[in-house]
């Protein structure tokens, strides 16, 4: 390498190798095969997530018994399973299992140095929120429902945690 100033290494791209892309843009055939087996795994998702909400209450089950740091590495348990749920959601047409599992997410990471009982509080009731739109089968955004639904979890948050949540 020269004194001359940096030097800029362009890394190769292989992503036209993997999306098969013909004259009219994307293969319309693929994406609707695609579609029908995210389709037909739908079933298989309500299977999944039930054992994810399992172990989100297993983990809340031993943040709850635990204190300090031990409580803090339960609630990234949480975290990790609740990241895990709010990515798949949306692709099963759950779209509130997203943004609840979001909201959850969003709190443990705001969460300050002691965690209380109130904090504590806020994790189970998002954890029963996911329980009820898997057990109500409330797909898509949820309509009136998930409208207050949501709405519910913010002023719970709001309420332990202050207006900026």
């Amino acid at each position: 390498m020269s004194n001359n100033g940096p030097e800029f290494i362009e890394p190769p791209s292989h992503l036209k190798d993997k999306v098969k892309i013909t004259e009219g843009g994307v293969d319309l055939d693929a994406l609707e095969k695609a579609e029908a087996l995210i389709a037909g795994l739908q079933d298989s998702y309500l299977e999944w997530v039930e054992g994810d909400l399992e172990k989100l209450q297993t983990f809340y089950g031993q943040a709850m018994a635990a204190e300090g740091a031990d409580r803090r590495a339960r609630l990234n348990d949480v975290f990790s399973v609740a990241h895990d749920v709010k990515g798949q959601g949306g692709s099963f047409d759950y779209h509130l299992m997203t943004a609840i599992g979001n909201k959850l997410c969003r709190f443990i990471e705001k969460l300050p140095g002691e965690i209380t009982r109130g904090h504590m509080e806020v994790v189970k009731v998002h954890i029963d929120a996911l329980r009820l739109v898997i057990a109500q089968r409330m797909a898509g955004e949820g309509g009136r429902a998930g409208e207050n639904l949501m709405r519910g979890l913010d002023a719970v948050i709001t309420k332990v945690s202050g207006p900026e949540g």
